[in-house]
């Protein structure tokens, strides 16, 4: 009976340190996203465009200004009929899909990126608006990160939730910090007790064929320990009536690293009055 209790007292210390070395290398994996060349603390501008052209260079009289260590006038961008086009200055070098190029078209929100050396320009679209995204390798918030804290790993905070389906999914509105809203679908809702408390939060799909939840909440930790507008924390599909909530793995929006980011915010329903002290906690405590 001594040797049964044991063993079975070993099987559940290897089990759970075989968990905890899990979650703290999903961790380190996140950290290490963040941090590489044109991750989120490379971001360093948002440029919102009009009609027509608009320069760019490193000179403070463009419209759009890039670091020192770029061109003074290193070209302009152009919007029209739904595009926008790049036509870089004589005699400046740009790569675009590691490809030589004087002028282009620059798809928003694709992998499409103009490269001047370690400043890097992407196109994206909000609400219909374009946008340039600037990175730069060389960013001194990047350079300067001390990297990431986060709450001890808690198995407690690994929740088997009831998964409720919708008969079909519902729209749900998301906010972002631009004030743009987006209409998302929303298959569903998890419920789940956490510290005597019913939480109920609702998922919503980022693409059509979405292969994982995307949650975004806040708990009563926002603002004392974690990121004060919410959290993100992606599950597997439902399974059987039933979702498996990692908050070990909650995390903060690119928000918290970087002003030029068009963060979503999380909807009314998924503020939840009960603290869940899991995850990642607030980035700007590290400066």
């Amino acid at each position: 009976m001594i040797r049964l209790a044991l063993g079975l007292l070993l099987t559940a210390t290897a089990a759970g340190s075989s968990y905890v070395s899990e979650i703290e290398a999903w961790r380190q994996k996140r950290e290490a996203r963040l941090k590489a060349e044109g991750g989120w603390l490379s971001v360093e501008g948002l440029f919102w465009l009009a009609e027509g052209d608009t320069p760019f260079g490193s000179d403070k009289a463009n419209a759009i200004v890039l670091p020192a260590h770029a061109p003074a006038q290193a070209g302009v961008f152009t919007v029209a009929n739904g595009e926008t086009r790049f036509r870089l200055a004589p005699g400046v070098t740009g790569l675009l899909g590691g490809q030589r190029v004087d002028e282009g078209l620059l798809r928003p929100d694709s992998s499409d990126a103009l490269a001047l050396g370690p400043v890097t320009l992407h196109a994206i679209s909000r609400g219909g608006k374009p946008a340039i995204r600037m990175k730069d390798g060389e960013s001194a918030r990047r350079r300067e990160f001390k990297g990431l804290r986060w709450y001890p790993v808690r198995r407690e905070y690994r929740v088997d939730a009831r998964w409720v389906a919708y008969a079909s999914p519902r729209s749900l509105k998301i906010a972002s910090v631009i004030g743009h809203v987006d209409a998302m679908p929303s298959p569903g809702y998890a419920e789940f007790s956490i510290r005597g408390r019913k939480v109920r939060l609702e998922p919503v799909l980022e693409e059509a064929d979405a292969t994982e939840l995307f949650f975004i909440f806040r708990d009563e930790t926002a603002t004392k320990e974690t990121y004060g507008a919410g959290r993100f924390l992606y599950a597997d599909m439902p399974k059987d009536g039933r979702v498996v909530l990692d908050f070990n793995k909650a995390y903060s929006p690119p928000c918290a690293f970087t002003p030029y980011a068009t963060c979503p915010l999380p909807p009314k329903q998924n503020r939840v009055p009960v603290r869940i002290e899991a995850g990642e906690l607030d980035p700007r405590v590290l400066h």
